[in-house]
């Protein structure tokens, strides 16, 4: 869930006049300027629907990207970059090779981007993987800061949150990583928690590489405070980080707006009508979640915040209807309150 807060420190910026939403990526990263696109062999798009087995697309050939890449690109997961988990082995095999938690700075992690191809021609869909990981590298070239920083300066600090950083305090450790892989809750071994392909982010201290959509830790307390900042439209604490129309426009329609089930603002999942038929709340909420089964909602009707924190990948049945069966049960209990109320009040 670390790509909100990047995303928002990147809008903070932007109201700043540091960057602009439609600025090329390649203002701030030129090592980008000759990036490739993977297409297969026949030169069709790796995500026509004739894919539905990937195995089918590979070999691919690499063709130049037919149009500017842009910083709001990267925000809406438009650009073109990806996780080691499409399912197409040609190309989580380049990215796996690389191993980009490991880069040993920002700088390096360019590098290794830089010689991957994108799934797809900038701009075209919505392909959820590093775009929020480069958006943080266009905020630290753009200020000659590294993320850490920015977090620390425009967020916590100003705004006294506890609980929400890159690295682990001094004499914290984080909790263990799970899996359910084999069909039993267990500790996760290396290289089963696959997004990268071989490792994951380490949190070291001693290791100063910001990745703005996976490298975060925190606790329930410190991402709730993050979360009440959205829903006070950008002021915590008698501090106002964005402007209430940049909050607005974070929850405002951006992509996915044909799903029957929402749309997507800026990395927030904003829910549909359907969540109310099923039962596990309302229309309007706020969603994000994050690898390891973390997840959060925003109710701004009713001006309160849901976090569930988890070190769970690849879980079994009941794990994946946890935060639905939570959140569903939370609402069950108010518009029982509420009907109450409504009786009583008569």
């Amino acid at each position: 869930m670390s790509k909100i807060v990047t995303i928002s420190t990147v809008l903070d910026l932007i109201e700043d006049g540091a960057l602009q939403l439609d600025d090329p990526v390649t203002n701030y990263i030129p090592e980008f300027k000759n990036l490739k696109v993977a297409v297969s062999d026949n030169g069709s798009s790796l995500l026509d629907s004739e894919w539905q087995n990937k195995e089918n697309a590979c070999p691919i050939k690499l063709v130049s990207n037919d149009s500017v890449m842009t910083v709001r690109h990267l925000i809406n997961h438009q650009a073109g970059f990806y996780y080691a988990t499409t399912g197409f082995s040609c190309i989580d095999s380049l990215i796996a090779k690389q191993n980009l938690p490991k880069a040993k700075n920002s700088d390096e992690l360019i590098k290794k981007m830089s010689e991957l191809p994108l799934i797809q021609h900038s701009g075209t869909d919505y392909f959820y993987g590093t775009n929020t990981t480069v958006l943080g590298l266009v905020a630290e070239r753009a200020t000659g800061k590294n993320l850490n920083e920015l977090v620390k300066e425009r967020i916590t600090d100003p705004m006294h949150i506890e609980g929400l950083r890159y690295r682990l305090p001094e004499n914290i450790d984080l909790l263990p990583r799970f899996t359910g892989r084999d069909s039993v809750l267990r500790v996760a071994r290396k290289g089963e928690l696959d997004i990268f392909g071989p490792d994951v982010p380490d949190y070291d201290v001693n290791h100063p590489l910001y990745l703005g959509g996976e490298g975060m830790v925190a606790t329930a307390d410190g991402y709730a405070d993050f979360v009440r900042m959205l829903l006070k439209r950008g002021e915590l604490n008698n501090y106002r980080f964005l402007d209430k129309e940049t909050v607005e426009d974070i929850y405002a329609p951006h992509t996915q707006k044909d799903s029957p089930y929402g749309y997507n603002g800026y990395n927030l999942w904003i829910s549909g009508e359907s969540m109310e038929t099923k039962k596990q709340g309302e229309a309007g909420l706020w969603i994000g979640g994050g690898y390891e089964c973390t997840y959060f909602w925003a109710d701004p009707k009713r001006n309160f915040v849901g976090i569930i924190m988890s070190q769970n990948n690849a879980v079994r049945k009941p794990g994946y209807e946890l935060n639905d069966s939570f959140r569903s049960a939370v609402y069950q209990q108010i518009w029982a309150s509420e009907e109450e109320n409504k009786y009583t009040s008569n």
